[in-house]
């Protein structure tokens, strides 16, 4: 079960990567893989549900899945 909800801010589907914006405006970058469906795509507005990953230093959105 994830920890945290939110909406997906941005998606560059290029670059494969976006943002989502938790519910105190917090916002958490996140890699396509991350996508909890395997699709590699997701909309912006999409309402999600996420866990919190420390990678790199900083803290990243991971297995997300639409809400």
């Amino acid at each position: 079960m994830s920890d945290h909800s939110g909406t997906v801010t941005t998606f560059d589907r290029d670059a494969g990567l976006g943002t989502v914006r938790d519910g105190d405006g917090h916002e958490w970058p996140f890699h396509c893989i991350e996508i909890a469906d395997g699709t590699r795509d997701i909309a912006v507005g999409t309402a999600v549900t996420f866990d919190l990953l420390a990678k790199l230093g900083r803290y990243e959105a991971s297995h997300i899945t639409p809400a």
